[in-house]
């Protein structure tokens, strides 16, 4: 007797076997049987004729640690067929915490503000319990961000640790590790996990390893050091020997464009090594960060507070312009390919590129946009349009990929409604299935 038969639907099993045709028995909540079961009595039946019956899927890539807290359905997740996904990506995760943390969190999250949802945890363990509690409507697996231990340990230092420092580290990562993280993440655009060397990630990921977790990174450049980010990777994958997976794996910027061919290869030669590395990707031709991440990491030290104070500083500003007309990304690409998603104190700007802004208003762009992150406190998403569709079919056939939706769960009212987020918010895994297999 099954509580629910889904019959007459094409099975993909996700095994990489061809589909095949069959029957799918629940009992208590759970696939019970795949098979020929006609003849099974059950309280309910879903006829699939003409449709395919397949698990959830994964999303490899999530950022949903605040919002499964602050709205438990995760409907932009589930709505696309996702029931586990990966959180925790890019050197940032919902733990641990420390006073410091919060502060950081708090001042640039403005939506945790306005739900009012109160970071009461510290620890990866009362983290992972807090959500229980709470409830939520997929599975998530939580890894530590890189950014978070080293918090925790040096703030938002610019410096190597000393070795009682990173022994710190250590101890903090092999505890949230036993607390129920999978591995550890690495954002190394993004401050402060950017501040960490190599040595000191392969010192972390041989932590990681002895717990049998893995390292997730966001390379240390997308452009024109992709090469080299990518090469980085590998090699704390092959001296730590942790499992390595590298985040929406892109090249950035035209001049960019054509290197995945390179960097797959590299993969290629260093799994035939015996070094697991794999990569995620979503499939769209537009990524999306934080427009502090047009900023040289170095403006983020000591924080926050320290950020605004020194975009207040006329000189300074010079000095971030002149570094920052040198990267591919403005330099080549453009402020029309930038633009922004989410603004608090400005919702005019949603949906519109700096460049339209900046010229409808006839003022700088450079100015335009310290003067905004002063203003929001480094709080505007923006949506960046920087890869073409070549590489990423590359990388989406690719057999050591993965689909990742590099996204936050979301709902289309309240709290998280707000703004003009990238479409992969809701989207991925329908143009994979509707475009691309």
């Amino acid at each position: 007797m099954f509580d629910l038969v889904i019959k007459n639907g094409i099975v993909v099993d996700g095994t990489g076997n061809p589909w095949f045709k069959a029957a799918v028995g629940v009992r208590n909540g759970r696939i019970s049987e795949i098979g020929e079961l006609s003849s099974s009595e059950c309280e309910e039946s879903i006829d699939a004729t003409g449709l395919v019956v397949a698990p959830g899927f994964i999303d490899m890539h999530a950022h949903s640690g605040f919002s499964l807290l602050i709205n438990p359905l995760a409907e932009s997740k589930v709505r696309q067929g996702i029931t586990t996904e990966v959180i925790g990506n890019c050197g940032s995760s919902a733990a641990p915490l420390n006073e410091f943390l919060r502060k950081q969190i708090k001042e640039t999250s403005p939506i945790i503000e306005e739900a009012k949802l109160k970071l009461t945890w510290s620890s990866m363990g009362e983290y992972l319990r807090t959500l229980e509690k709470n409830g939520i409507a997929l599975n998530a697996m939580p890894l530590v961000g890189n950014g978070n231990i080293r918090a925790l340990v040096m703030e938002y230092d610019s410096r190597r640790p000393s070795n009682s420092e990173l022994d710190e580290m250590k101890k903090v990562l092999a505890e949230t590790l036993k607390e129920g993280a999978v591995g550890l993440s690495s954002g190394l655009i993004y401050p402060p996990s950017c501040y960490a060397d190599t040595k000191e990630l392969i010192e972390l990921c041989k932590v990681v390893a002895k717990h049998g977790g893995i390292y997730t990174s966001h390379i240390r450049g997308e452009g024109e050091t992709l090469i080299d980010a990518v090469k980085e990777a590998i090699e704390i994958g092959k001296k730590s020997g942790v499992p390595v997976e590298i985040s929406h794996h892109k090249a950035s910027g035209k001049p960019n464009w054509g290197k995945v061919k390179h960097t797959l290869k590299m993969i290629d030669k260093a799994r035939s090594m015996g070094i697991d590395v794999t990569c995620d990707v979503y499939p769209y031709l537009a990524g999306s960060t934080g427009l502090d991440a047009l900023l040289p990491p170095h403006a983020w030290e000591g924080g926050i507070e320290k950020l605004v104070e020194k975009l207040k500083n006329s000189r300074i500003r010079l000095q971030l312009q002149r570094e920052m007309e040198r990267s591919t990304l403005l330099r080549v690409d453009g402020w029309d390919n930038i633009m922004i998603a989410y603004c608090k104190g400005h919702r005019e700007y949603e949906g519109k590129t700096i460049g339209e802004i900046t010229e409808q208003k006839r003022i700088d762009p450079f100015g335009f946009v310290f003067d905004l992150l002063i203003q929001e406190k480094a709080s505007v998403a923006i949506v960046i349009f920087t890869m073409c569709e070549k590489d990423m079919r590359a990388v989406l056939k690719h057999p050591a990929s993965m689909i990742g939706s590099d996204s936050s769960s979301t709902a289309p009212y309240g709290v998280l409604a707000k703004g003009k987020p990238h479409p992969r918010t809701y989207g991925t895994f329908p143009r994979i299935l509707h475009e691309y297999v």
